[in-house]
């Protein structure tokens, strides 16, 4: 990337000496004194934007003076000024799942651009990229020495194809990086080894300029980088496209709420307990669409890697970023993580010269604050299906029991029965289960490694996973000395319960071997699986076949513990209900009794060699025991030596053959990557909006509608749309793979849209799964109806409730439902990435007003809708809408476009934010 020099702005140029270097930079104390207002109160998050502007301000293209102003507006209106602004972000990091479909629509914008007379050179990423392979590893064997290398081969042998296409796009693409497989999770290995806190780069006059590091990301856990000071957030591979493609961002300058935190953690807590509280906490705050900014006292008792936990699970909270100013720790983890010292030295320099430093005076005008002591933190797991559901450790095995109550009410339930396990080590007593009375579901199980009896709340996978948590040595040094503690006293993994370790990075098995912990992790059933996402994102493997048996046959409520950070419905594992989150030290420990019925915070964990009652409090680390092996194990040297060749990849991935042209050569029998249709055929003039008339009902939908929901990432089965697609061109089931694995090709996606086996289409009654009413009023898959009414011509929308896409940044959410014919999504409110990649796919999304809702309204699904006034529409303007019921009458009601900002118009007249960014390549 070039660093773009502005005019008027010019004169706020300065410079600065640091680790023996000098460089130039934007200083907003110049801009002060040049009169553009006082900035010195704004919140470091949101500096970062503000130096953005500075540097970037051109003649009022896309910058002016006037959007400068208003950052000390901002602070003289108390934190609020939702002007719309142009940002450029330095930066973009992708991972496979996304990445693979980015990369689609790049090579396929070649194609597109190339149809309409124009140079196919210019479809090149200005920005750096870093593509990290980190999604598709998944847990085929687990609890043995042999499993990650088993793992690695089936991981190659699922995914050549892909692997193959994005290695020509490293070759075809300018700015395009790749990590290979088996490094680590794309944000620990942002974190730990690809940012800077400060970044530099050459002007066009050849002078080295310092500016904040900042990024967007095609994966919504970007935000963890916000942890070292690093301003990064979660976009939609389309939004990310238009950005690596020289597109600024558009968004409102944003408000930033000030999460003061007091105190220091008491002693047997963890940082994923302290986060767990905070998503608590500032989801029932509401901070969807702000920045969080972190202050107060208590950062001084706060490690980075805690910090960079609390900054990953952003989405869960549902704000844009989580963001820490830079301080002492800051420099602390750039030192110990093997940063050159230059940097480090110029890190400091850079943040103390432009006003980005937290010291002891830093007091910054906040939109609003709320406050925690840490001290106040107790142990505790989130679940049963979202993240926020926050529940203290004492009150889990009891939470549980009223969640089956609530779901087995009404329902035959077979007898309760004592379970049974003829496995080594003698049975364990019979677990009283809180809130039985006759809910609870059995089913037995004969398995080679003993018969036993499952139950509701039987734990069947217990992960150590996802960048969240093992990024962060103090959990997992925690976890390794449960691990030994629990050897010791001769405990061991129940054998019904899947036990996995996926670390988030090569450093991470480099730490555990040094403090001798790998070796008490494999004994009870933590062995390394792979360096990947695994089960947070899906991968977890199929369950041994007479424990999966067993669930459906019975129909359980089985449950899963993982060091995750989503645990939405049908995520994790088909056969598996309730998920629940929580530290790596944690998940050790509910393997080891393998019940989410029995509360680990009294009960005996099970017996010793002499028979005597083993407890929690037995087992758990002090943390001086924690901080000292974190002291010892966790070096420089190793991050240094990891990293080394972190390009290079193993011998399987410098195997990995390609062709080098300058357009993809579209294999026709692919069923991993297809020429999308989005381009084909397009006319070199953008349209209009056009008013939705009589649009049908594809489904009806309720409250926290995830992109899990919309677009499942997981496994799908042989009699699904997108199975029987795979079946039809010869693929075994075995090599299905996954949703995720197969973005690259649409017509996968599109049957796989809204076909989450949890979701819960209102149209029908008491189905679960991607079925809706055809054409015809049957019952049929989601796919199949909206293919009828594509036939018929009909337009398609989508009704919703609260937080409508909520989760990852998952562009087929989108896509996905832009290629069924959906023209409108109407709901209570969005989440702001998903809002974002409909408009980015040409999908309008409406907000309910005047407390109308899909329940207050009585939709049935039969109904036809009409939204008139859209060919003149402005961002956020109020348009009327007529609901034609089934009996003939009609609904007047008045409708929010959430069409945001005046490029959003363009992008919407352009059918999509490509096909204006590809319109405008080809015209110039």
């Amino acid at each position: 990337m070039t660093v773009q020099v502005g005019t008027d702005t010019a004169k706020t140029r300065r410079s600065l000496n640091a680790g023996g270097a000098s460089v130039s930079y934007y200083s907003i104390a110049a801009a002060s004194e040049a009169g553009l207002g006082d900035f010195s109160r704004l919140p470091a998050a949101l500096k970062v934007v503000l130096e953005n502007m500075l540097r970037f301000e051109d003649d009022g293209r896309t910058v002016s003076l006037d959007d400068i102003r208003a950052f000390a507006e901002w602070a003289e209106k108390g934190g609020r000024n939702p002007r719309e602004i142009a940002y450029r972000p330095a930066r973009v990091l992708m991972q496979d799942f996304t990445g693979v479909p980015a990369v689609v629509d790049l090579a396929a914008m070649r194609d597109g651009i190339k149809a309409l007379g124009g140079d196919a050179q210019k479809i090149n990423p200005l920005n750096p990229v870093d593509l990290v392979i980190d999604h598709s590893v998944m847990i085929d064997e687990f609890g043995n020495p042999r499993a990650f290398q088993h793992n690695v081969d089936r991981e190659y042998e699922r995914n050549m194809e892909r692997y193959q296409f994005l290695k020509w796009g490293q070759t075809a693409f300018d700015n395009f990086r790749v990590v290979p497989p088996g490094t680590g999770i794309c944000h620990q290995v942002n974190l730990e080894y690809l940012a800077q806190t400060v970044w530099t780069d050459k002007d066009q006059n050849g002078e080295e300029v310092a500016y904040p590091d900042t990024l967007v990301g095609t994966d919504s856990h970007t935000t963890m980088v916000n942890g070292a000071a690093v301003l990064g957030w979660g976009v939609g591979g389309i939004e990310a496209e238009a950005a690596m493609l020289g597109q600024p961002i558009s968004m409102l300058i944003p408000e930033v709420v000030g999460f003061e935190l007091t105190g220091r953690m008491m002693e047997g807590t963890t940082g994923t307990d302290l986060v767990l509280k905070v998503v608590e906490m500032l989801r029932e705050k509401g901070v969807v669409g702000k920045f969080v900014e972190f202050y107060g006292k208590g950062l001084d008792n706060l490690p980075l890697a805690d910090r960079a936990t609390i900054a990953n699970m952003a989405p869960e909270y549902g704000a844009t970023c989580g963001f820490f100013p830079i301080d002492g720790e800051t420099l602390r983890y750039l030192e110990n993580t093997g940063r050159d010292k230059g940097r480090i030295a110029l890190v400091e320099a850079y943040a103390k010269e432009n006003g980005f430093w937290r010291g002891d005076d830093y007091a910054p005008i906040y939109t609003d604050t709320l406050s925690l002591d840490m001290g106040t933190i107790v142990p505790a797991i989130s679940g049963p299906k979202r993240p926020q559901d926050f529940i203290a450790l004492t009150e889990a095995a009891r939470a549980f029991g009223e969640y089956v109550k609530g779901i087995r009410s009404g329902k035959d339930a077979t007898p309760r029965a004592e379970i049974r396990w003829e496995g080594e080590g003698g049975a364990p007593e019979p677990v009283e289960i809180p809130g039985d009375e006759g809910h609870h579901v059995r089913g037995n199980v004969e398995s080679p490694d003993g018969n036993y009896q499952l139950h509701d709340g039987s734990i069947v996978i217990a992960s150590i996973t996802s960048c969240t948590n093992t990024s962060n040595p103090y959990v997992m040094i925690g976890a390794g000395l449960v691990a030994r503690k629990a050897r010791e006293r001769g405990l061991t993994r129940k054998p019904w319960v899947k036990t996995s370790l996926a670390p988030g990075s090569q450093v991470v098995s480099a730490y555990l071997e040094a403090a001798d912990l790998q070796e008490d992790l494999d004994a009870i059933g933590f062995n390394l699986v792979g360096y990947g996402c695994t089960t947070c994102i899906g991968n977890s493997g199929p369950l041994a076949p007479e424990i999966s048996k067993t669930i459906n046959d019975a129909d359980l409520i089985a449950t899963s513990v993982l060091s995750g950070n989503r645990n939405f419905e049908g995520r994790i594992s088909p056969d598996v209900r309730a998920n629940y989150l929580a530290s790596p030290p944690l998940v050790v420990a509910y393997a080891l009794v393998g019940d989410m019925n029995v509360d680990i915070s009294k009960a005996s964990l099970g017996k010793d060699k002499d028979g005597n009652d083993v407890y929690l409090k037995d087992i758990w680390p002090t943390s001086k025991e924690i901080a000292d092996l974190v002291e010892k194990t966790v070096t420089r040297e190793s991050f240094q030596e990891k990293y080394a060749d972190v390009f290079k990849g193993d011998e399987r991935w410098q195997a990995v053959e390609t062709p080098q042209s300058e357009t993809y050569d579209w294999p026709p029998t692919s069923t991993y990557v297809q020429n999308p249709p989005y381009f084909q055929n397009m006319d070199p003039k953008p349209g209009k909006i056009e008013d939705i008339k009589s649009a049908r009902v594809l489904a009806v939908l309720g409250d926290m509608i995830t992109t899990d929901h919309i677009s499942p990432a997981g496994s799908f089965k042989e009699s699904s749309p997108a199975g029987q697609y795979l079946i039809d061109r010869q693929v075994p089931v075995r090599e299905f793979n996954s949703y995720g694995s197969r973005r690259g090709n649409h017509e996968v996606m599109m049957r796989g849209t809204f076909a989450n086996i949890r979701i819960r289409n209102e149209m029908l009654s008491g189905v679960e799964g991607g079925y809706t009413k055809g054409p015809d009023g049957e019952q049929t898959s989601i796919y199949d109806a909206a293919m009828a009414w594509q036939e018929k011509g009909v337009p398609l929308v989508v009704f919703g409730g609260e937080q409508y896409g909520a989760g990852s940044s998952r562009d087929w959410a989108a896509k996905g439902t832009a290629l069924l014919g959906v023209k409108a999504v109407i709901a209570e409110n969005f989440e702001r990435i998903h809002r974002s990649n409909l408009v980015g796919m040409g999908v309008i999304p409406f907000e309910f007003t005047g407390g109308d809702t899909r329940t207050s309204l009585g939709l049935t699904g039969e109904e036809e809708v009409s939204i008139l006034g859209l060919e003149d529409v402005k961002p956020l303007q109020e348009v009327p809408a007529t609901i034609k019921m089934a009996d003939g009458s009609e609904k007047q009601i008045t409708l929010k476009c959430r069409i945001d900002t005046e490029v959003e118009i363009d992008y919407i007249k352009n059918g999509g934010v490509l096909h204006y960014v590809l319109r405008n390549l080809a015209a110039a």
